[in-house]
Order: C-alpha cells, then structure tokens, then sequence
C-alpha cells in the first residue's frame, strides 16, 4: 500500500509546486471611459452605444502567453446593473476562423451569467485554455437587457460586431453586422504563467491608444514593442498591456467624456490594479500643453509626473519616461506649447527622475526641424504618427530595459 501512497503524495507535491509558481498577468488591456450621450458638446465624435437583448464580439491581441485565461469585464461607468447572459472566448487563426478546440464558455463564480453593480469591473473564471505569445483571442458576450450607454474605450483598433437580436454567442454573426470601432465592456485580459518575465503598462493618450493606426493590423507602438520582446526572450512571459485613452491629459480630465478622467485620477485602475504589473511607460502631456485655455506650465506637469513616480515605485513598478513627441503642424500647436514641451523633456532626460528614459522625440522628430515629426510618419494632422511612424516608436525601444 506504500507505493500507490507514494505516488499520490508525490503528484499532489507536483501540483502544489504548480500552483505555487504560477502568477497571473496582464496580456491586454483597453482602459474604460466616461461615456458621451448627445449633448451640447458631441460635436462630430461618435457617441457611445448602448445595447438590449444583443450579443457583442470582439477581437483582441494578446502580447505574453499564459496556460489559463480569464477575463475582466466592466462597468465602471454605468448607472445600472449590467447583465452578461452568456460569455465565451476561443483563439483565432490567420484567417481569423475559430481553432478547434479553443471555444471556451466563460463563466462567474461558477455561474454561466452574471449581473455586475454599475461603477463595478468582474473577473470571470479562469479557463482552462493554453494562450500563445501574439495569439488572437476572441471575445462573445451576450446581453440581455438594456445595458445603457457603454463602459467603452472608444479607439478600439480591431474587430468588433454586433448581433441582431438574440445569443449568438455559439453561432456565426452574419455578415451584414458590419465591424465598429470601440471596445464594450472588456478592458482586460489576464494570463496564468509559471514563465519568468515582465509586464510593461503603456500609459498615455492617443498617441499610445494608436489613434489613426490602421484597424485590425496591430499597428500601435505598444504592439511593435510586444512583437519584438516576443521574439527576443522565447520562453518568458512578457506583457504589454496598452492603457493609453485618445484625448487623454495628466492634469485634468479630457475635453470629451470618452477622453477620460485625468492620468492621475485613473493611474491606480490603468496601471496599478494591472496583475504582475512590473514596469510603467509613460508618454503622456502633449493635450495638456495643446490646452487653449489654462494650459499647465512644464513646472506643473513635471509635478504631475512627480506624484506618477512616487505612486509606481510604492507598488515597486520601474517607471520608465518617455519624451513628448513634437507637434508643430497640428492644430492645438502654441509656441508656448512648444517650449514648455522642450524644458519638459529636458527634465526626463536629465533629471533622473525616472529610472530609465526612451527618447521617443528624438526617435520621430525631423532633424531639419525638431519642432515636427518627420513628415513620412504622420498620419495627416502633424499629431499623430502613422503605421510606420508609430514602427519606428516601438522601434525606438531598448529592450535591455525589460531583461
């Protein structure tokens, strides 16, 4: 009878030893939003959608690999409770088709629904489902009841379709659905990995977000940035969990609700709350310099940058600066601005402030004139890059930073 106990002894010693080097972690993130109802100040910005008795896919990349998943729902800015009927999540292929075997229900608390408070996120339950570095991950939610304006990121990058009425989380949508382009009510998704790594939160605006980056392509420098740790340390689990809102400012909320409460207010949810979070990218500051009206001075965002530091090394996360990019050309562009810009980013050269600096300015500006980026890398408005532009900012990256 000795032997048999062994056995059962030593498997049960195996499992614990498993569970005690697994960690969960972040592999993708879409930091949520206020929404924007038709009001006096919509102007030509989409307004945020609603929902009833309709079921929501989404697509997403994830940048680290894990064993199990689960994901993080969100209502953070609703007025009522919001109800999930059903949930399922599978990995896609190339050609975007479901891989077999990979169709997962979600579920909560042990329960194939939920009902989560408004102002409330909820993680589902983990499942068991082993997720490549890079994989394409899909997302179904059915929705029963009238869920009000959406919890959304409203610069969602990638495919997002829209039921006709009914649980389509098992079936195919038809075509006619058509793609948008938000992110409901999911803002995160989470890996379980016994893998040795890092996970990098990109927090900033839109020029992180990957505003005018080209849908669907993974286009965003925190996207170039996952690709190239992938390739250069095989075998580790490295996250990089974008967390960057358009619009967004570090000192006050945006202009626009779904440009967010301010840098400050949501560096504890955005960054801070993200699982295994161990390194902090900030590039944050240009919107509050474009500011007509009561735009900061670089005094008073590099206080603001101060407190970020403070906060990041209290969770023992390495805060990382990263230069604003110049904006000559673009709309909001003052020659205030601009040197209030310049003394800021001499302070993150050369302050010592931040533990390490990457020098995104330096990388995208025209040597000819420092003031703008160069003109092969904009997108049309001399504020945000384009595809290649946005490369060459992942590009500009020193991965010895994250060894």
């Amino acid at each position: 009878m000795r032997l048999p106990v062994l056995i059962c002894a030593l498997a049960l010693s195996a499992a614990s030893a498993h569970a005690a080097g697994a960690r969960w972690i972040g592999t993708w993130g879409a930091s949520p939003a206020p929404p924007l109802a038709v009001g006096p100040t919509t102007g030509p910005f989409p307004l945020s959608p609603s929902f009833s008795n309709q079921t929501v896919v989404q697509v997403m990349r994830v940048s680290g690999g894990g064993e199990r998943l689960r994901v993080r729902l969100t209502n953070e800015y609703g007025t009522r409770p919001l109800q999930v009927g059903a949930a399922r999540v599978a990995l896609l292929n190339a050609e975007g088709k479901v891989i077999p075997g990979s169709d997962r229900a979600l579920s909560f608390s042990d329960s194939a629904s939920a009902v989560i408070p408004a102002g409330a996120p909820m993680l589902s339950d983990p499942v068991a489902l082993k997720v490549a570095p890079l994989a394409r991950v899909r997302i179904s939610l059915y929705l029963p009841g009238e869920t009000g304006l959406c919890t959304c990121h409203m610069t969602g990058g990638d495919l997002v379709q829209v039921s006709p009425p009914g649980d389509w989380t098992q079936k195919e949508l038809p075509a006619a659905t058509g793609p948008a382009q938000y992110r409901a009510f999911v803002s995160g998704i989470e890996v379980e990995t016994t893998a040795p790594g890092r996970v990098i939160v990109a927090f900033g605006d839109s020029i992180t977000d990957g505003y005018l980056a080209t849908p669907g392509a993974n286009a965003r420098w925190p996207d170039r940035l996952a690709e190239r740790l992938a390739a250069r340390y095989p075998g580790r689990a490295m996250g990089v969990v974008n967390a960057g809102i358009g619009g967004n400012r570090v000192l006050s909320d945006g202009g626009i609700a779904f440009m967010g409460q301010s840098a400050l207010t949501r560096f504890d949810r955005d960054v801070l709350a993200v699982p295994g979070a161990t390194d902090l990218v900030i590039l944050e500051g240009v919107n509050d310099l474009g500011m007509r009206a009561n735009a900061p001075t670089a005094e008073a965002l590099i206080a603001g940058y101060r407190q970020i530091i403070a906060r990041a090394h209290t969770k023992g996360l390495k805060a990382i600066g990263a230069t604003i990019l110049p904006y000559e050309g673009a709309a909001y562009f003052t020659a205030q601005g601009e040197t209030a810009r310049q003394a800021i980013n001499t302070w993150i050269r050369t302050s010592g402030a931040f533990d390490a600096v990457i020098d995104l300015d330096a990388a995208i500006r025209d040597p000819a004139k420092p003031s703008r980026m160069r003109a092969e890398w904009h997108a049309g408005d001399w504020l945000h890059p384009n595809d290649a532009g946005y490369r060459a900012m992942g590009e500009a990256v020193d991965l010895a930073l994250f060894r």
